[in-house]
């Protein structure tokens, strides 16, 4: 494996939420709640790989180490106002064929329940992967017929979401609240493994 083909083949969903009189700590917070804090996190883009298999936050974490660098898609949101309500979620579209790649969304919003801003970011995943497949579907319709006339083309095989809701801690302290996805790479296709970076060499001559 070199970089070019740095490809995930597994993915795990994650959410936590943190409350703290200091915004970074009350991410922090989330993060942990979450399980990730003690990754050094790299946000990317949209694209869910081909063949890419979604396991446990359980069996994902265990193949992390602290200090790693992971590859996520977060989304993350946080307020301090008393009782305001936020969201953070992240939406995924699986394509029924292996080897094309699916779709993957983030969205953060203010005054949005969890189921409203669950499908908001599963829609948006889906129809970003239907536009790519060339499926025809009017963006007018309501999510859950779009979800019918995309699944019923034999394209899309699911669609999911995690979302994390929570309401502004009402004395004014920053509660925040992330959803990520996160990517895993299989030990023996790790860049250290496989020595990408070169041998080591001595810095002077013996």
């Amino acid at each position: 494996m070199d970089l070019v083909s740095l490809i995930p083949p597994k993915v795990f969903f994650t959410k936590g939420a943190g409350r703290h009189k200091h915004y970074l700590q009350s991410f922090e917070l989330a993060l942990r709640d979450a399980g990730i804090s003690q990754f050094n996190l790299v946000s990317v883009s949209s694209i869910l790989p081909p063949s890419c298999k979604r396991i446990s936050r359980e069996e994902g974490l265990k193949s992390l180490k602290p200090g790693q660098i992971v590859f996520c898609v977060m989304a993350k949101n946080s307020t301090d106002e008393p009782n305001r309500l936020i969201a953070a979620s992240i939406g995924c579209a699986w394509p029924a064929d292996p080897n094309i790649y699916g779709y993957l969304s983030e969205h953060h919003s203010f005054g949005e329940k969890e189921i409203v801003a669950g499908e908001y970011a599963e829609d948006l995943a889906a129809s970003m992967l239907a536009s790519t497949l060339g499926i025809e579907f009017d963006p007018e319709k309501a999510w859950d017929e779009r979800e019918q006339i995309y699944k019923m083309s034999g394209k899309i095989i699911r669609t999911s979401n995690i979302t994390q809701t929570a309401e502004g801690d009402k004395n004014g302290l920053w509660t925040s609240v992330v959803a990520a996805a996160v990517f895993v790479f299989d030990q023996s296709n790790s860049l250290v493994n496989n020595n990408l970076f070169g041998e080591k060499k001595p810095l002077l001559n013996s």
